[in-house]
């Protein structure tokens, strides 16, 4: 861990200059109390540093939380083995193609219709939203039908095996278009805010709401529903996976542990003797004995953790492996040839639109493991047998 300054702590043994800056900016915002706890994924974001874990009092930077509210992971273990697996006679590839079809994919796709695990879940989300006082239809008019969605980008579903053998169902994926929706709008009352006040920020992208306000409530209000949403969306695609592997085995999962974490998300805590709002951006709770899940990139490990209980960390600990390289740079700077190599053994979708995931963009997960050993305790070590992305 290294001091920055009084109110700037960090765990990144890899940090850009940009990073850096951009970190010791979001730190002097006068509400920040005790400091600000930078991860050991920590890369540029929008406003605040993706891998930042931020406690404010009496005041939340919209943008300090991220515009994929609520993404996260979840994972279920099983009770095959990674040889059950390869001993199937219908191959990964089948595999893969079935987890395809039961989850739509991609940037902006949606369900033709609500499947029987969906209703009870939607029911739940117009129960909240009713109670909250607001449509999520007027921020994304078809949030019902992307519900069981995985999205695209960084986001997707993995079959891996332990260390010791035991298969793990895990996936990766947010709130969806209304979850975005809703940051995007609350970002720009925020800013709006800021003009009217005559208040001047060093960085306009971390426009803050005052505890007390309207705009304040409301955003937490539709805040947590999004959270909510996009819980309840890794459970529904869950399920779907699943469903899929038990059809592919021909024998039902019996799920022998489930963990479900957020990783963009903004939750009022108790740290330093004081009740303040601790927003994650890119950073998991990290409680002493809570679960945790952190993947690495596209062909690498990911992890099964406890937290350690850190208090100077403010509790938390790296969500992932975080990017070295912007999805541009990625893709002007590695091949497809490239990809191919980083996942021999691994059953994907072979096309160079995956590119900027190549595990090359990020940071090595074993030495952000590292940086995080006073943060978590490793439960399990996961290697992907197959992997489903969206474009």
């Amino acid at each position: 861990m290294e001091k920055i300054t009084d109110r700037l702590f960090s765990w990144a043994s890899i940090l850009d200059e940009n990073a850096r800056a951009q970190a010791v900016t979001t730190s002097t915002m006068p509400f920040v109390y005790p400091h600000l706890a930078l991860m050991p994924d920590a890369h540029l974001g929008l406003g605040a540093t993706v891998g930042s874990v931020i406690p404010t009092l009496g005041a939340i930077i919209p943008a300090a939380v991220g515009v994929d509210i609520g993404c996260g992971m979840i994972a279920v273990k099983t009770q095959f083995t990674r040889d059950d697996l390869t001993a199937n006679e219908k191959g990964l590839t089948e595999l893969r193609e079935q987890i395809e079809r039961a989850v739509p994919l991609s940037a902006g796709g949606v369900n033709r219709r609500v499947v029987e695990t969906a209703a009870p879940r939607i029911a739940d989300l117009e129960a909240r939203a009713a109670e909250s006082g607001f449509d999520p239809a007027l921020y994304a008019k078809r949030w019902r039908e992307q519900l069981g969605t995985l999205g695209s980008g960084n986001h997707f579903i993995e079959v891996s095996a332990d260390e010791t053998g035991a298969v793990w169902l895990f996936l990766h994926s947010g709130s969806r278009g209304v979850g975005n929706r809703i940051a995007g709008h609350h970002i720009e009352v925020a800013q709006k805010l800021m003009t009217r006040w005559w208040i001047e920020l060093p960085d306009r992208d971390l426009a803050y709401l005052v505890e007390g306000t309207d705009e304040f409530d409301r955003y937490i209000a539709e805040l947590r529903w999004a959270q909510h949403y996009a819980l309840l969306n890794r459970e529904e695609m869950m399920d779907r996976v699943v469903r899929q592997t038990s059809e592919w085995m021909g024998v039902p999962v019996i799920e022998q542990e489930r963990i479900n974490c957020h990783h963009n998300f903004t939750e009022k805590e108790r740290h330093f003797g004081k009740e303040v709002w601790v927003s994650r951006k890119g950073a998991i709770i990290a409680t002493d004995g809570a679960p945790g899940l952190i993947p690495g990139s596209m062909g690498t490990a990911s992890y099964v953790v406890e937290g350690a209980g850190n208090p100077l960390a403010l509790n938390s600990s790296p969500h992932g492996a975080g990017r070295e390289y912007s999805r541009s740079k990625a893709r002007k700077t590695f091949t497809h040839d490239q990809l191919r190599e980083a996942m021999t053994g691994i059953e994907f979708r072979d096309t160079d639109a995956f590119i900027d995931e190549i595990p090359q963009a990020y940071k090595p997960i074993d030495r952000v493991m590292e940086d995080a050993r006073d943060l978590v305790r490793i439960r399990h070590t996961l290697r992907q047998l197959v992997n489903v992305k969206g474009n």
